[in-house]
């Protein structure tokens, strides 16, 4: 597996513990048959055992078993794939979100539009292991995270993880870790109380440093929707509706470490795996900012924000719809006034909640059918606008329209931008929060547009966009550099 890694640069980031580099490969101990994260405290092994790893699923189908030391599971996810396949990143995302928990490579494949075999593959090209093996691994670390850092009890851990039997669970459990999920229990440091039998549960998801918290909150709170969301200077709070279940989160910094704490109260647990999932693309967790940085350093102006402001992340949303109607109701509207409109949106067709303790979280944000078949009039905004919020609304409930990330980015705008309405800004700010496209560039910005003005010339569209080519792959951070930086002077 070291033929896909440079590891001369390995070497040094293992004996630096860079916790920059943590999650960027793994460490194979050939003597111990363990892998271990970069940071891992234990001493290092003899060079000659040693094997690196583009992820943690291309260890464990080598036959490695997680350290219990540095506990890979807790790592930031691996962004191997970032600048190879496209192809790979769109099936990353769907894996992350569930999709082989219910259904098969075959079909994983042709909602890519490929052959299965090709799909492995780019996986075992670019990954270093199959789907299926990436699955399974990534079930299994999640479900010795329960174990490990919650009080639920064990049958709810199986299938919060997705397992569809505790013998399932314990055989994994016993097969890869080499303990039964008692065992890896009995020697924890501590627990997070679960309280009844919901999913109530704390759990930290680590992401790699630099990472501006302050500055990501308070851009959730500018945005945030009365009655669904809800952030002060410490705290991001919303409600959630991941399936037919109906919860609320709770994302505020750690109190040590490179991470953030999520507090989820669920009653499915069932659905808890794709609940993180969210989290961590809503918060940028998975990013890697030396890469970025590498190629916006080479632009004079982006290089100054960068460094002025070197922990940006792109703020993501929970639920693609509800980013869309926000980015159309966004139109010519200052964020003020689209926090308004929300509001009201949320308030005509979104569903009551209530939770004791949570007096910010009223409402769930609407569905598309729920908002397909609301009456409008009652809303201030123009006429047209609301008939462009109705066919959103309309298409992704007939799933005319899927917002999520198996189509490229050009495909993707063309199928936004078929609604009259929506232009290509709108298109590419969808993208860019809601898919998490890390290309995305809403050229036509007039905040991009004023911030990379020399003087008293404003560049026009298209220049803005010619410069952005040297941007590739990550114009969507440029643009988050742009803005954020703007601000800052």
């Amino acid at each position: 597996m070291d033929k896909l890694m440079d590891r001369a640069a390995c070497d040094r980031a293992r004996r630096a513990r860079d916790p920059r580099f943590d999650g960027l490969f793994f460490t194979g101990v050939k003597s111990t048959g363990i892998y271990c994260r970069p940071i891992c405290p234990a001493p290092s092994p003899r060079p000659e055992n040693i094997v690196y790893y583009p992820t943690a699923a291309a260890a464990a189908a080598a036959g490695l078993r997680p350290c219990l030391r540095c506990r890979p599971e807790t790592a930031p996810g691996t962004p191997a794939w970032n600048g190879t396949s496209a192809t790979v990143a769109r099936a990353m995302h769907l894996i992350r979100q569930g999709a082989l928990d219910g259904g098969s490579v075959k079909d994983l494949a042709v909602r890519l539009g490929i052959g299965t075999r090709h799909l492995d593959r780019l996986f075992r090209r670019h990954i270093g292991a199959t789907p299926k093996a990436i699955a399974d691994n990534q079930r299994l670390l999640f479900a010795k995270r329960l174990v490990v850092e919650t009080d639920m009890p064990i049958t709810q851990a199986a299938l919060a993880a997705g397992y569809g039997s505790i013998r399932r669970f314990n055989a994994a459990f016993r097969q890869r870790l080499g303990r039964s999920p008692s065992q890896l229990r009995g020697r924890r440091p501590q627990a997070r109380r679960v309280t009844g039998s919901a999913s109530s549960c704390i759990l930290t998801l680590t992401y790699r440093p630099p990472y501006d918290w302050e500055r990501m909150l308070a851009f959730f709170r500018a945005r945030a929707i009365p009655g669904v969301e809800w952030a002060d200077g410490k705290v991001y709070r919303r409600t959630i509706r991941p399936s037919a279940a109906r919860g609320a989160i709770a994302v505020r910094h750690a109190p040590k470490g490179h991470a953030l704490e999520l507090a989820v109260d669920l009653p499915d647990n069932r659905q808890l795996m794709t609940v993180v999932a969210r989290v961590r693309r809503m918060f940028d967790l998975d990013a890697n900012p030396q890469a970025i940085h590498r190629t916006l350093n080479r632009d004079p102006l982006l290089a100054e924000r960068v460094g002025r402001l070197p922990g940006l992340r792109l703020p993501g949303s929970w639920d693609p719809f509800e980013t869309a109607v926000r980015a159309v109701v966004g139109q010519q509207v200052s964020v003020k006034g689209a926090v308004t409109q929300l509001g009201r949106i949320a308030r005509l067709a979104g569903t009551p909640y209530q939770e004791e303790g949570e007096p910010h979280l009223t409402r769930l944000f609407p569905r598309a059918e729920d908002l397909a078949a609301a009456d409008m009039a009652a809303i201030g905004m123009p006429r047209k606008r609301k008939e462009t919020l109705r066919q959103l609304a309309q298409r992704v409930a007939s799933g005319a329209l899927r917002l999520e990330s198996v189509m490229d980015l050009p495909r993707f705008v063309v199928a936004l931008t078929a609604i009259p309405g929506i232009g290509d800004w709108t298109a590419h700010y969808v993208a860019m929060r809601a898919l998490g496209e890390p290309d995305a560039f809403p050229a036509a910005d007039l905040g991009l547009l004023k911030a990379l003005q020399e003087g008293q010339r404003r560049p026009t569209e298209k220049e803005a966009g010619e410069r952005a080519e040297a941007w590739r792959p990550w114009r969507a951070y440029a643009a988050i550099y742009l803005w954020m930086g703007q601000e800052e002077k």
